[in-house]
């Protein structure tokens, strides 16, 4: 789930160049819309139900596209007029994050809303109980992974990301739309984003909130700067070393979990100390 997390950012980042502040957010959107088109979740504790009741599998279709949109029209409005200046699509981004975040106060207001669960249930895997959901979302992260991955390798417009984020002037030479395939990686990146916070929510913390966005925004940014910006292999294996980190900090030290938020971030100093490039350096998968 962290690599699906991440998997959005380092894409549009490989492609175009920017540095998506707004990621988070997006992925607090993807939450809050599957809330929004989701059966409503009768909890005592949690009592302000979702307004629709459509099936899951299709709310979950419908957040990601909605979140896609939003995400395009971010780009197009936003981002693509500041495009060529780093400092300034870094700012505009963070600044798109926190009316998002101020929107999502409006509509929905500052109480925590109950997540629809994919699954109930758990099952014991050598002396450890994991939860139906978070296999669920194990296996979609997988499978999700996977098909961007062929998508990048094999597809005609893979191909065309992996031109541009190679060399963006010979790319428009060679007649290729950058914009337009900016705006499409974007929408792609924006949807992966909404997808991991429904699954992360609907498997782990199964509420969305207005401050969910700060975590994974600083876990991604993480991941993708000790994978590599730009590296889709990086990425995979940057939230594996993450993860893996964050669950040993719990489980040796005692009350690790307060550590858990600092994990990533003191993992990605360590591996750029000896690395300063990531893992894998920047760019490698989308240049191949």
């Amino acid at each position: 789930m962290y690599a699906l997390l991440a998997l959005g950012f380092t894409l549009i980042y490989g492609v175009a160049d920017v540095v998506n502040m707004a990621h988070g957010a997006l992925f607090m959107l993807g939450a809050y819309m599957f809330f929004t088109f989701s059966p409503a979740v009768k909890d005592p504790a949690l009592v302000i139900p979702s307004p629709l009741t459509v099936d899951p599998v299709l709310a979950l279709i419908l957040a990601a596209i909605f979140v896609g949109i939003v995400g395009s029209i971010i780009y197009v409005l936003f981002i693509n007029p500041v495009i060529k200046d780093v400092l300034a699509s870094l700012v505009v981004t963070v600044a798109v994050a926190i009316v998002i975040q101020q929107i999502i106060y409006v509509e929905f207001g500052g109480v925590h809303r109950a997540v629809y669960p994919f699954a109930s249930g758990s099952i014991d895997i050598l002396g450890v109980t994991v939860t139906y959901t978070k296999l669920l979302a194990l296996g979609v992260s997988m499978i999700l992974f996977a098909l961007i991955s062929i998508f990048i390798a094999k597809s005609k417009i893979g191909k065309a990301m992996r031109a541009t984020a190679q060399d963006r002037e010979a790319a428009m030479l060679m007649g290729i739309n950058t914009t337009r395939l900016c705006i499409l990686t974007m929408a792609i990146s924006s949807s992966l984003a909404a997808l991991a916070g429904i699954l992360i929510a609907g498997s782990t913390t199964q509420v969305a909130y207005p401050h969910m966005w700060l975590t994974p925004l600083a876990m991604s940014f993480a991941i993708v700067i000790l994978g590599g910006l730009g590296s889709i292999k990086g990425t995979l294996l940057g939230a594996f070393i993450v993860g893996y980190a964050e669950s040993a900090v719990d489980l040796m030290i005692p009350e690790g979990s307060f550590l858990k938020g600092a994990v990533a971030l003191a993992v990605m100093v360590l591996v750029l100390l000896f690395r300063p490039k990531g893992l894998f350096g920047k760019r490698i998968e989308l240049e191949e």
